[in-house]
């Protein structure tokens, strides 16, 4: 049974979700959360497989709230829920740690599927869609020579030859498939190679490798 902590600050909003979450068999609520605050407190108290969480919240917002419990090495997993025309908070949010990003207006079976996969240790948000993000928003990543840089390089160069490779076309939005097809690899053989970059990078999900093989300047913005 996956446990989700439901956080925005409209209930109406809130009972939608809990509406859908109640209705199928695999999930179950944990709890709810009108703010960041309390969305912080009750992930420690209750550590819910996944934290579905809003923005644009009073107080405290769910950005800061992401950062919060992901830097307190919490098991729980956030899923940010965002729109389109809030593009820099979704990219802030992916930034914080959360594991993906999905649209508020999207269909019920996506939320689910999104849900899901997030407690299952994957990424919500399409390699491509993922892609574009950080492209428009490069000039937010540090320069190369910058601290920043310097020290997330240190990582890279714990990764061998072939495992360097893939987290560079993983930057460029390639799917398990199509580098697998590149690199005449089984697939099988392609999630090991991405088990142990996120491993050894410390990376939580592949989001989070792209944002590093962007960060180190592996893959330059288009």
């Amino acid at each position: 049974m996956t446990t989700v902590l439901i956080v925005d600050d409209q209930p109406m909003q809130r009972f939608g979700f809990r509406m859908l979450l109640e209705s199928q068999d695999d999930l179950t609520v944990a709890g709810e959360a009108s703010n960041g605050a309390e969305a912080v407190r009750l992930v420690s108290e209750l550590r819910p497989d996944v934290a579905l969480m809003d923005i644009r919240m009073p107080g405290l917002d769910g950005i800061e709230a992401t950062r919060r419990i992901v830097a307190a090495g919490d098991r729980t997993r956030v899923l940010i829920l965002t729109t389109f025309d809030l593009d820099e908070y979704a990219y802030a949010g992916l930034r914080a740690g959360a594991s993906g990003f999905l649209v508020k207006d999207a269909q019920p079976e996506e939320l689910l599927a999104g849900i899901r996969a997030v407690a299952s240790g994957d990424a919500v948000v399409a390699p491509s869609l993922t892609r574009r993000l950080l492209d428009a928003f490069a000039e937010k990543l540090p320069k190369p020579g910058e601290p920043e840089a310097a020290a997330q390089d240190s990582r890279i160069t714990q990764l061998t030859e072939r495992e360097r490779e893939i987290l560079t076309v993983i930057g460029q939005g390639w799917t398990n498939s199509e580098i697998a097809e590149r690199f005449h690899l089984a697939e099988s053989t392609v999630k090991t190679h991405v088990g142990r970059i996120l491993a050894k990078t410390g990376a939580r999900d592949r989001v989070q490798a792209v944002i590093l093989a962007y960060d180190t300047r592996l893959v330059e913005p288009s």
